[in-house]
């Protein structure tokens, strides 16, 4: 029996398919194909028998393909009372993959997903003829076991996915599946987990109803499935596209730079300049989407406010004026809270970046004017470092050298003895570790927030547990991915499966578990240590050790020693011995500027500037307190100074400079020279009172 031919038709979504007409093939052919490959006399007679039958049901291969897809599926189903039309869909299977790689006929991804499919690669079903490449298929296997997968779990991810792949595209060859094919079979999933009747179409085949129902269960075991074909692809060079969560079928972020309600001329400004900042790298994707989520900001404002705003050139400072009392009523929608500071000041500095930016590059329908000035970012309290005392380092990296896992473990290791941010340490090539040339290990740290590459020593422990790590990238050679930081494809250290892993995995996941069993929680049993806690740590230890700013800035990372100051200002050694000296130890003033300091007159700003730069006051005998404001000192008459002061720690000094005076009064007496003892015996005088003011004992010459 022939069928007939109707419907020349082309697979939607894959450029390049063979056109083909949607009829049945000849019984004659199919006869001679199944003699050709099939040795069981047993097994043809049953597929010839399942070909007639589908027929003479379906003569009308494009109305079969037209028909509701619980009647095309053809199951008996006594239970939903259906009547069973003999199942001859069903029974057919082996015939429709045979029209599909064979005559390259598509089929529908609303069929391939509603039941499980014999794959063409099963050789006891499909032992030849289909056009499929085994030995590709079972190099794709080993493939996916070197990234990381189990066996058992890459030949089920092949199977389920490249079997419907193939089946859609009516072509067996696995070298022509891009990454539009893999796009389409994620939105053909989608849109059967959201059929209304998914239950009734697939309870035959699941012996136990989901607890969350079929079509979550469903989509999430697909994806998963078709994710790992995309992993496959990425690292054998089929596809371009990146392996990662959403890559395929969902849109981008970028897609969406300006929310469908704005008013035209507003977001076709919004949506020039948000795509020239990203297109053009005149910033980081994070820093885009931050400008974007702010510009969204004004535009609900704009829009539940003031809809007679057509134009951001209609924009004036009252409009600013009211966004910001609006903007600091504004709650969070994670906490319920006031939104942060921190928060506000980003917002408002973009926007004002935004209208900056397009006023000097004279753009239409842009404010072209000051909106928003320094004036209008909420100030922000510095906080000091928080670090890490000894007592809580050492019980939580005690806790750390127990985690199971070793990247987890490197991970948090390489943050605590290299300071490194939680991208940077994620984003570690196989080539970053080497060494000294005596042999210490040195650790190179891929350009990020800092827009610098930098080489830091490692201390051993966490260069050990990362060698490891690099060998096993190394044996998995996943494919270079392009670093937009870097500028290149690079190969990454942390890898799994053929994708990065997240920062969530590396470092906040163990923290958190290491922190629970070192008792670092709060009385919420949140963990009070964060990755960030690390640098701020490492800053504090290496200023506590003297450690120049040029050094805390190399290791950190920072661009400006603004940051690295504050740890060497609050860890300096030097102010700590002063302090303990001079105020701690109690030691009793001289001098005709004690008098002040004791009586507490000193103005606050005076108390400011002296706690900051008490050393930088020190003279041979003690020190002047001679503030900036009051000029250079105008008079070398140290121990007359109305501004000097010393303290009991300099009471050798004063006694060896008692003697020297002593020494000068005899040599200008021998010389006859009566001014000069008259001076030196007035120091002698001035000295001998500091000493008794100090409560010193006399000493004989």
């Amino acid at each position: 029996m022939t069928g007939l031919a109707l419907l020349p038709v082309a697979p939607p979504g894959a450029e390049g398919h063979r056109a083909v007409l949607r009829e049945h093939a000849g019984r004659d052919d199919y006869r001679t194909w199944l003699r050709g490959h099939h040795h069981s006399p047993a097994v043809r007679s049953n597929r010839l028998r399942a070909y007639e039958v589908f027929v003479e049901r379906w003569p009308d291969l494009p109305a079969w393909f037209g028909a509701p897809l619980i009647e095309r599926v053809d199951l008996p189903r006594p239970h939903l009372g259906l009547r069973q039309v003999g199942g001859a869909s069903h029974d057919a299977m082996p015939y429709l993959t045979y029209l599909s790689l064979v005559h390259g006929v598509a089929l529908d991804y609303q069929l391939l997903l509603v039941r499980p499919l014999t794959s063409p690669f099963t050789t006891s079903v499909h032992p030849g003829g289909l056009g499929v490449d085994h030995d590709l298929f079972d190099a794709h296997g080993q493939r996916l076991v070197q990234l990381g997968y189990r066996p058992g779990t890459a030949l089920t991810a092949l199977t389920w996915s490249l079997t419907r792949l193939l089946l859609h595209r009516g072509d067996p060859d696995l070298t022509a599946i891009t990454s539009e094919d893999l796009a389409e079979l994620r939105e053909g999933v989608e849109a059967f987990a959201a059929r209304p009747d998914i239950d009734e179409l697939r309870t035959p085949y699941s012996r136990v109803r989901p607890a969350r129902g079929h079509a979550e269960a469903y989509r999430t075991l697909a994806l998963r499935q078709l994710h790992a074909v995309h992993v496959l692809l990425f690292n054998v060079g089929q596809t371009a596209v990146p392996p990662s969560l959403g890559s395929l079928g969902s849109a981008p972020w970028t897609a969406r730079l300006v929310p469908a309600p704005a008013p035209p001329r507003i977001a076709a400004v919004i949506d020039r300049y948000l795509r020239l900042r990203l297109e053009a790298n005149l910033d980081r994707p994070e820093t885009v989407r931050h400008m974007r989520d702010a510009l969204h900001r004004l535009l609900r404002w704009l829009t539940a406010t003031h809809p007679e705003i057509t134009s951001l050139d209609q924009l004036t400072r009252r409009h600013a004026e009211e966004f910001l009392r609006w903007f600091a009523a504004q709650t969070s929608q994670h906490t319920g809270r006031l939104l942060a500071t921190t928060t506000r000041r980003s917002v408002i500095t973009l926007l004002s970046s935004f209208a900056s930016d397009t006023a000097a590059w004279g753009w239409d329908d842009v404010p072209g004017r000051v909106l928003f000035t320094r004036g209008d970012i909420p100030k922000i309290a510095k906080s000091l470092p928080r670090y890490l005392t000894p007592p809580e380092l050492d019980s939580l990296m005690a806790a750390v050298r127990q985690l199971p896992d070793p990247h987890q473990r490197a991970a948090v290791l390489l943050a605590r003895w290299s300071g490194a941010r939680r991208d940077e340490i994620r984003r570690l090539t196989v080539d970053c570790l080497d060494a000294y040339p005596d042999g210490h290990p040195r650790l190179r740290i891929p350009v990020g927030k800092g827009y610098t590459e930098r080489s830091i020593p490692l201390h051993p422990e966490a260069a050990d547990a990362l060698r490891p790590l690099i060998e096993l990238a190394r044996t998995q050679n996943a494919a270079a991915r392009h670093d937009p930081s870097a500028g290149r494809p690079v190969r990454h250290v942390f890898m799994h499966r053929g994708k990065l892993m997240t920062a969530a995995f590396l470092l906040e996941h163990p923290l958190k578990a290491a922190c629970a069993t070192a008792g670092l929680v709060d009385d919420r049993g949140k963990a009070t240590v964060t990755a960030h806690r690390f640098r701020h740590t490492l800053g504090h230890q290496l200023a506590e050790g003297g450690a120049q700013v040029q050094t805390i800035m190399a290791m950190l990372g920072h661009a400006t020693p603004h940051m690295s100051m504050t740890y060497t200002s609050v860890s300096d050694p030097y102010i700590k011995q002063q302090y303990d000296q001079a105020l701690a130890g109690a030691e009793r003033l001289a001098g005709p500027a004690a008098t002040t300091v004791l009586t507490r007159q000193l103005e606050p700003a005076a108390v400011h500037w002296l706690q900051t730069n008490f050393l930088k006051t020190e003279l041979e005998l003690g020190h002047c307190l001679r503030l900036p404001a009051e000029g250079p000192c105008e008079c070398d008459l140290v121990l007359t100074c109305s501004k000097f002061l010393t303290t009991s720690s300099y009471a050798p000094r004063l006694r060896d400079r008692l003697a020297v005076e002593q020494q000068l009064v005899d040599d200008a007496q021998a010389r006859g020279w009566a001014r000069e003892v008259e001076r030196h015996q007035a120091t002698q005088r001035r000295l001998q009172q500091l000493l008794n003011d100090l409560e010193v004992p006399e000493v004989a010459p």
